[in-house]
C-alpha cells in the first residue's frame, strides 16, 4: 500500500451539499490530467455543478477523505477520491437484454493525483462490489471511454469483463464492463456509510 494510506487515515462517507466545490476541483484536476495524456474522456475543466449536484441530492456520491485534514478546520482540502454508485443504468448503453436492474453502476470514479498508485481505486471498486452484493444484486457495472485502452486494461485486471462497446458519435464513453458482485472487506479506509443499501 502507498505510504500516503499508511500515514493518513482515510474514511469513506456520503457527499453533502457543502462538498460540491471540493468535488468539482477533484474532477476538474482529473479531467485536466486526462487531457494532458491526450485522452478526451471527460470534458476539459471537469463537470459543471448541474452534473454533480443531483448525485449529492440523491445521496449516491461518496467521498474518501484524509481524516488528518480535520485537524486544520481552516483548510478546505478536496477529497482524496470520489465515486458515485447507483442503480441508474444509462439507457443509451444498457439494453433490456442486459437486465439493467441486476446491477449497481459506477460513475465519476476519480483519485486525486497525489494519491495515484495508492490502490484506492481498487479499494473503491471492491467497496462498490460489496455494496452490490449487500443489495442482493449479482453485478457491478460501469461504462468508460472508448478511446482509453489503458483504463480498459485496468478494469480487466480488476476482474471486469468487457461486454461490448457502444459507439455513439455524441458520447466519448461506451466501453461496457461488468464483474460479479463480491462481499470484499474494505481495508484501505474506514467505511462510514455503514453498508447502507442504495435505493433509487
Amino acid at each position: 500500500m502507498h505510504t500516503n494510506t499508511l500515514l493518513h487515515p482515510l474514511a469513506l462517507r456520503r457527499a453533502e451539499p457543502a462538498d460540491l466545490p471540493g468535488v468539482l476541483t477533484l474532477l476538474a484536476d482529473t479531467a485536466e490530467w486526462l487531457h494532458a495524456q491526450g485522452l478526451r474522456q471527460w470534458p476539459r475543466g471537469g463537470f459543471g455543478p448541474e452534473r454533480i449536484e443531483p448525485l449529492i441530492e440523491e445521496r449516491v456520491l461518496f467521498l474518501l477523505d484524509d481524516e488528518l485534514r480535520y485537524l486544520d478546520p481552516d483548510e478546505a482540502a478536496p477529497p482524496v477520491a470520489t465515486i458515485a454508485l447507483d442503480d441508474h443504468a444509462d439507457p443509451e448503453f444498457w439494453t433490456p437484454a442486459d437486465d439493467p436492474g441486476a446491477a449497481l453502476y459506477i460513475h465519476k470514479l476519480a483519485v486525486a493525483r497525489p494519491w495515484s498508485g495508492s490502490g484506492l481505486g481498487d479499494a473503491l471498486l471492491d467497496w462498490a462490489g460489496a455494496a452490490a452484493c449487500s443489495a442482493g444484486l449479482p453485478w457491478l457495472r460501469l461504462d468508460c471511454a472508448k478511446g482509453n485502452p489503458r483504463l480498459q486494461r485496468y478494469y480487466r485486471t480488476r476482474g471486469f469483463r468487457h461486454l461490448r462497446t457502444v459507439d455513439l458519435p455524441h458520447r466519448s464513453s461506451g466501453a461496457l464492463f461488468q464483474r460479479p458482485s463480491l462481499d470484499l472487506p474494505a481495508t484501505a479506509f474506514r467505511d462510514l456509510t455503514m453498508a447502507e443499501l442504495i435505493s433509487a
